[in-house]
């Protein structure tokens, strides 16, 4: 058999002790996660290894549905996503669904870049080492296009890049805003930013509940 990689077998040896210590404080938890599950929230965050939800929320297994991408996108013709949403409000019951962004995010300090550097041309080339059609740049060509939008040329890049991160949350809670018919049954929408120098989560006031059309 070939060996584990240190950092692979380091994960599998903290789960172990993980499985034991909740085993040892709960007997019957794991029987009943296998039961099913009733989550509340869907989190739609940054794939970013800094920003774990369950982690950062104090969260249970079960407490959060989730689905994660570069930059906590919402695109309206990713059926990822889509059908994450589907699931999670038609077969899982979520009530709530939160896009949440976090400062120093990879996938839009790109974006702000390119759009800093390329103010004039639209749409730029988020990542230019790499085809225009790579996936990593169709990707991430909305967000380019917003930070283009937003006009911060001249601004900063340290001041620039928080602007901007709160901008893509207001826009993907709009994108969800505009298909809530295709998938929503009375489900609320929220915009959060959560600050890694921190780790505190911050909730930006732009809700939109069944009502808000």
């Amino acid at each position: 058999m070939a060996q584990v990689h240190a950092a692979l077998q380091a994960l599998l040896d903290s789960n172990a002790q993980w499985a034991r210590d909740v085993d040892a404080a709960e007997p019957d938890f794991f029987q009943q996660s296998a039961k099913g599950q009733s989550p509340q929230i869907l989190w739609i965050g940054c794939a970013d290894s800094r920003v774990p939800e369950s982690v950062i929320t104090g969260a249970r297994p079960g407490d959060i549905f989730v689905h994660r991408n570069i930059a906590n996108q919402v695109h309206l013709d990713d059926k990822s996503v889509l059908s994450v949403l589907q699931y999670a409000v038609d077969f899982v019951g979520v009530q709530h669904v939160v896009v949440v962004g976090h400062n120093e995010c990879g996938g839009a300090a790109a974006c702000l870049g390119a759009a800093q550097s390329s103010p004039s041309i639209c749409p730029a080339v988020t990542v230019p080492s790499l085809p225009a059609e790579s996936p990593l740049n169709t990707w991430l060509d909305p967000l380019t296009r917003l930070a283009q939008s937003l006009h911060l040329s001249t601004t900063p890049h340290v001041e620039a890049l928080p602007v901007l991160v709160e901008e893509n949350v207001k826009r993907q809670v709009e994108n969800l805003a505009k298909i809530r018919d295709a998938w929503t049954k009375g489900v609320w929408i929220h915009g959060w930013v959560y600050d890694i120098a921190s780790g505190t989560l911050r909730d930006l006031g732009i809700s939109q509940g069944p009502q808000s059309k």
